[in-house]
């Protein structure tokens, strides 16, 4: 399979809480390889990057930094002077204190606009991990933690504030390797710089939407690395609202090129995203939209049939699957799926055929073979034998009611 574009790349400093993960390794071979075709065992080094990385689960805790500094303003102030906090969500695991007060409420950052802020994050003993002073992101869009998300459309321009927040909105329970370790509770001290509104989409250049399209869906790999697969589809769905908007500036043909390969690798993401929650139908019509840019997309081929084969929809999902594999023969995933599902429908089949044998009381396989020569080939569709039989049984009713009524 070509190329198509970068993995993931490792999260770093200037970007906190941007989810940038580092892309994976041979050791995610060992999860679930044959289920999404997100890992290739015999291509190890091809690159994979339309489709979203495997969970890295397991991943250790970070070893303490040795040249951490104790924070001033730790987690504790939590406990201490509760009066002073805000619970943002009311449920004690995202908090709220006001440092430096701001301009007043009137200069709260709306949804949408793109916010600056100075960032500093920290563990729970104080060890910092994030220092940015100045990150800038889209208010709403879920381009950084949660926390962060949360927090700032509180904040009033130029206050500077403390958020201490639980790791489920920071970096869960996968942590943020080497750093941040596996469900760790993180204190953000925060000050508001800058809010003004998004750049419109019409009069992105075919490189500013290239751009801005990519660091959505790397989001979307971000997300679904945590295994957050709601959050991992929004993402993808604003990359494609990017992609899908009307312009007023010509692109080149590279440019409308790379949008196009852009927008078929969100797809596949959201498919795959689509398929971890069991959204078969969404799942469906995003594998179709890929094929209808790449009828020989293999990746969207293979989950195309997954989809079908989780329906129940063996016979249709065969052929697709066989297709796959016939523009890639040494793929194992591929090869293993089709197996397993050649199975399931010689099973179906089977009990199917038991159960209309018994429904119209026909002899089992052990009796007189040569008895059967008359009678009806099974190859007759069994709508006309269902309706044959439909039909016999209204007469005998008929004839029970005439007999009553005499």
């Amino acid at each position: 399979m070509a190329s198509s574009g970068e993995e993931p790349r490792s999260g770093s400093p200037g970007r906190a809480g941007t989810g940038t993960e580092a892309a994976p390794t041979a050791d995610a071979a060992q999860l679930d390889t044959a289920e999404d075709f997100e890992v290739l065992e015999e291509e190890e080094e091809e690159d994979l990057s339309e489709l979203p990385p495997l969970e890295d689960v397991g991943r250790p805790p970070a070893p303490p930094r040795g040249d951490a500094q104790p924070s001033e303003r730790g987690g504790g102030d939590a406990a201490e002077d509760p009066q002073e906090w805000l619970d943002v969500l009311g449920s004690g695991l995202l908090k709220k204190k006001t440092l430096v007060p701001g301009q007043g409420v009137d200069t709260h950052p709306r949804k949408g606009q793109d916010v600056t802020i100075r960032l500093k994050a920290m563990l729970e003993d104080g060890s910092v991990v994030e220092e940015n002073p100045a990150l800038t992101f889209t208010l709403g869009d879920c381009d950084v933690l949660q926390a962060l998300d949360l927090c700032v459309q509180l904040l009033e321009m130029g206050e500077t504030a403390l958020i201490v927040s639980d790791a489920k909105y920071c970096y869960g329970a996968q942590g943020r390797s080497p750093d941040v370790p596996p469900n760790a509770a993180l204190t953000l001290e925060v000050e508001l710089l800058a809010a003004r509104d998004a750049p419109d989409l019409e009069l992105l250049s075919g490189k500013e939407k290239v751009e801005l399209a990519n660091r959505k869906r790397e989001r979307g790999n971000f997300f679904y690395q945590q295994a957050d697969y709601v959050l991992a589809i929004n993402s993808y769905d604003i990359a494609l609202k990017v992609i899908g908007s009307s312009s007023k500036v010509d692109f080149s043909p590279n440019e409308e090129a790379e949008l196009l390969d852009v927008k078929v690798k969100c797809l596949n993401n959201l498919a795959a995203s689509q398929l971890k929650l069991d959204h078969y139908e969404a799942a469906l019509k995003s594998c179709n939209l890929v094929l209808e840019h790449q009828p020989g997309n293999i990746k969207a081929l293979f989950r195309k049939g997954k989809v079908l084969a989780q329906q129940g929809e063996y016979r249709e999902a065969i052929p697709i699957l066989k297709a796959a594999l016939k523009l890639e023969p040494s793929n194992k995933t591929i090869h293993a799926e089709l197996s397993k599902l050649v199975k399931k429908h010689a099973d179906q089949k089977n009990v199917e055929t038991e159960m209309y044998r018994k429904m119209l009381g026909n002899p089992s396989a052990a009796g007189a073979p040569g008895k059967c020569k008359d009678k009806l080939p099974w190859s007759i569709p069994w709508k006309w034998l269902f309706g044959a039989t439909a039909i016999a049984l209204g007469g005998v009713a008929l004839s029970v009611v005439i007999a009553a009524r005499n």
